[in-house]
């Protein structure tokens, strides 16, 4: 395998994650509702995933627990953001600090264990043509499912009925309620979504990308994700180069501290999370970008009237 073919599938697999996290925090957002635990729910699904699949062998089975686990945790936000209509920005904190709380609580039997990992798929023939061959027909199941989901979210969101309901409640939701939409059912249903993709990208940490668990393993990729989000402008395939550019980021980092070249590694370390400040700041001088595409509600509380 050359460097060149190796790095890049590094990046790929290191975008994985990002991607399935940041393509539920959008359907989230677009319903109006801004949930800032996606690392939380990463890292249960993370320490869920690898739990279930050491406990019984089977990689499927974490898979599920991980998505269970994430929804858990968002079904816990929405009760008490869409429900009690606590503040959704304290309670997505919150909800950081009791996953990264709870999960080291959970794993710490588990720590240093080794892990089942989710194989690649392999096609006679096409997995073995030079360079495109490993990058396109050789990666593992769960990098085709992210790119499937972010086709398959796009064309609910812009496609069909249901996908126009979400995006107006999340532009208008006292218009959506005076058309008999059920505000809170729609925002529910979306953050449970949100936290089933959180949970599966925190599972692909822990059964793909390293294949153990270790505490705080998802290192700040949820709040990654959360940029991703407005770095698409809420839109779902921009999302796909989002996740492959901050990916790039933190591979290539680490091969530079390989080649030695010199970098303090503290510095190359922070890159990833530098750069997402300074795509976020790029991003907030185009007012007219965030004005065509921020869902209008996003973030406000929605009370019926009785």
């Amino acid at each position: 395998m050359s460097m060149a073919e190796a790095i890049l599938l590094t990046i790929i697999t290191a975008s994985t994650p990002l991607l399935l996290a940041a393509i539920g925090e959008l359907v989230a957002e677009r319903s109006g509702v801004l949930n800032l635990g996606v690392e939380g729910m990463m890292i249960m699904g993370a320490v869920s995933g690898f739990v279930a699949t050491v406990s019984t062998g089977q990689p499927a089975i974490g898979l599920a627990a991980a998505i269970l686990a994430g929804m858990a945790m968002a079904a816990l936000f929405g009760f008490l953001t869409l429900v009690l209509v606590a503040n959704q920005v304290a309670t997505g904190l919150a909800l950081t600090l009791l996953g990264l709380g709870l999960s080291g609580l959970i794993g710490d039997p588990y720590t240093g264990k080794a892990g089942i990992k989710i194989q690649a798929i392999h096609i006679p023939y096409l997995s073995d043509i030079p360079l495109v061959g490993r990058l396109v027909f050789g990666q593992d199941p769960l990098v085709y499912f992210a790119v499937a989901l972010t086709i398959g979210v796009a064309w609910f969101l812009f496609r069909s009925r249901g996908g126009l309901i979400v995006r107006a409640v999340g532009d208008n939701h006292s218009s959506a309620h005076a058309l008999g939409y059920s505000v809170v059912r729609v925002r529910f249903l979306a953050v449970l979504f949100g936290g089933g993709c959180a949970g599966l990208g925190g599972a692909y940490l822990s059964l793909a990308y390293t294949t153990q668990w270790l505490e705080n393993m998802t290192a700040g990729r949820g709040w990654i994700a959360l940029a991703l989000v407005v770095f698409s402008s809420w839109l779902p395939l921009r999302l796909v180069i989002g996740a492959l550019l901050f990916g790039a980021v933190g591979i290539l980092q680490l091969h530079a501290q390989a080649l030695g070249l010199g970098i303090p590694s503290q510095f190359l370390s922070s890159l990833p999370y530098l750069t997402t400040i300074l795509v976020l700041v790029l991003i907030s001088g185009n007012r007219f970008l965030l004005r065509a595409n921020t869902p209008a509600c996003l973030a406000q509380p929605f009370v019926p009237d009785r």
